[in-house]
């Protein structure tokens, strides 16, 4: 689109390409609604009112609105590539979605990064990318990949990148790590947004991590946190993921003082959750249900987000706006009917349109360079005592408990009559075999073992098992699959997810991955677990950012001490 083109489109001397008249029209500026038509010229709103058009649709009174935006997502917690992803999310009318590859650039670096950006051409949404600042999070894993600021920086350039990704190094933050300061004073010469991630930070430790710049957080779990952020400069991020649900706890801060600094993100959101319950509009569903005004729940959707990252083509129906909407009938059930992206439509009652074509896969090289054979998961008694991770379950957050060892033989063992499970991380990286090795508590595993590629954020392999050899088979297969999920009892597989992507992602369609979850989720209820989505639980388990105890490659990790500490007491 030229400007001459929009300025005679608007002008009404040429005909719009299209006019969507009798609509129900949410400025988003004003918070008024008002009756009337919309015109399109090139995929972008050029007046609201009366003009020629080529095309014509009626929307026959009802609502419309800007398309959602997903102000911090990762794509790769959903399990399918980018081009499913994306179908699966507009569909459900979002059309701008923030996401921050350090999943996958944990991964593969910078190749890593160079996928998600070459995979998100020619898709029915905008992808749009903050860097990944923590590469890896800390020095505490073995991730597969480095990087420094010079390597991120020439990415800035790139279109699709709009700030730089949640800095989780929240320590090296306030104790002015070199790599870290670096990497914060590019994106502030560039004059990029900085997002945050400081889980329970308060105080002068709050102070100092505001200072520098970083304009965001989606860690808050309690509303003093939340408010005292906001006070700070920071915007937050209201998450609703598949692990770390946010919303309630933190409905209180919003306010009319407040909601203009606030937005909806989903973080980590797995395929059933997407497809059987929304993304952006199944949150914007439950605030109006809690008594949220509707029009501000939009607002938080749309011109929220699009404000913090400087996208001034989103977020609104005004002129020289993106025409991305979104089409319903009622303000207090808002269920998208019509999707709209650049003018055009992309879906109707949750369903994409027959002529949204699903761009060819990107070849990706595989990451997994180790052998089961060499992998012992004894662990020799040294005291009766020990850390053990409790798992919480729908939190991100764990807690430390101290439980009496199960010894056996001179060695330390899984006790499910406690409650009591082997875990392990399995380096798959350099081929060196690094393995850490604890217990958790809280996944109520009866027998059997439940084994992942995914565990945030260095990827490498995680093992929950009974037994050593259950362990030991699941971590086999998940290495012949190149990565993904498995859950088994004894010598047996029940089911597997081949996440070939990575070890993160699929190749299949997210309703074909939805249905092989549900059989995992299935057959780990069998092996006795109580938890709604373990294997979402099992991934934070090595993630050594947010407290309080994890488990990485390296050992246990305490994280409020932010050192690895010994599993014995």
């Amino acid at each position: 689109m030229t400007l001459e083109t929009v300025v005679a489109a608007a002008r009404g001397d040429i005909p719009a390409d299209l006019l969507l008249v009798n609509g129900q029209i949410i400025n988003v500026f004003s918070g008024r609604i008002t009756a009337g038509h919309i015109a399109v010229k090139d995929g972008y709103v050029v007046g609201i009112g009366d003009y020629d058009a080529k095309k014509v649709t009626d929307l026959a009174g009802r609502y419309v609105s800007p398309g959602f935006i997903d102000a911090h997502v990762h794509i790769e917690s959903a399990m399918v590539s980018v081009a499913e992803f994306s179908r699966a999310v507009v569909a459900r009318g979002t059309t701008t979605v923030i996401a921050d590859p350090h999943e996958i650039a944990n991964v593969l670096g910078c190749a890593g990064i160079q996928y998600m950006l070459r995979s998100a051409a020619d898709q029915p949404m905008d992808c749009l990318f903050t860097l990944p600042s923590c590469v890896p999070a800390t020095a505490m894993e073995t991730a597969g990949a480095r990087l420094k600021a010079a390597d991120l920086e020439p990415f800035f350039q790139h279109p699709r990148i709009v700030g730089l990704g949640e800095m989780m190094n929240y320590p090296g933050v306030v104790f002015k790590d070199p790599d870290v300061m670096d990497k914060l004073a590019l994106a502030r010469r560039l004059g990029r947004p900085m997002d945050g991630h400081a889980p329970g930070l308060s105080g002068r430790l709050l102070s100092a991590y505001a200072a520098t710049g970083i304009s965001s957080d989606h860690e808050c779990t309690r509303p003093d946190e939340a408010t005292e952020k906001l006070e700070a400069g920071i915007c937050i991020m209201v998450r609703e993921g598949t692990a770390a649900r946010n919303l309630d706890d933190l409905f209180p801060v919003i306010s009319p003082d407040t909601w203009p600094r606030m937005m909806w993100c989903t973080d980590d959101r797995h395929p059933h959750d997407i497809l059987s319950k929304g993304h952006i509009d199944a949150m914007i569903r439950k605030a109006v249900k809690k008594g949220l005004d509707p029009i501000t729940a939009i607002r938080m959707a749309t011109l929220c987000p699009a404000t913090h990252f400087g996208l001034g083509d989103v977020g609104a129906i005004a002129p020289g706006k993106k025409a991305n909407f979104v089409v319903f009938s009622r303000l207090d059930d808002i269920r998208p009917e019509m999707v709209f992206f650049r003018g055009h439509p992309q879906a109707e009652d949750g369903r994409l349109l027959p002529h949204v074509t699903r761009p060819a896969e990107i070849p990706i090289p595989t990451s997994i360079h180790l052998s089961s054979s060499a992998l012992d998961f004894s662990i020799p008694a040294v005291s009766p005592r020990i850390r053990v991770i409790r798992a919480l379950d729908n939190q991100v957050v764990t807690d430390c408990d101290i439980m009496d060892t199960a010894i056996r033989a001179g060695m330390a063992e899984s006790d499910v009559s406690r409650d009591l499970i082997k875990l392990a991380v399995v380096e798959r990286y350099t081929g060196h075999h690094g393995i850490g090795k604890g217990f958790v508590t809280g996944l109520g595993l009866k027998h059997g073992a439940i084994c992942s590629s995914v565990a945030h954020d260095s990827h490498n392999i995680i093992v929950a098992g009974a037994t050593d050899a259950e362990m030991k088979t699941a971590v086999d297969q998940v290495i012949r699959m190149k990565g993904g999920l498995c859950v088994v009892s004894g010598e047996t597989i029940l089911t597997a997810l081949p996440l070939p992507i990575a070890g993160l992602m699929s190749d299949q369609p997210m309703e074909q991955v939805e249905v092989q979850m549900e059989r995992l989720l299935l057959a780990a209820k069998k092996l006795g677990t109580p938890l709604s989505d373990v294997f979402m639980t099992l991934s934070f388990l090595a993630l050594p950012v947010i407290p309080a105890l994890k488990l990485t490659d390296r050992g246990l990790v305490d994280v409020e001490k932010f050192t690895v500490v010994p599993l014995f007491q």
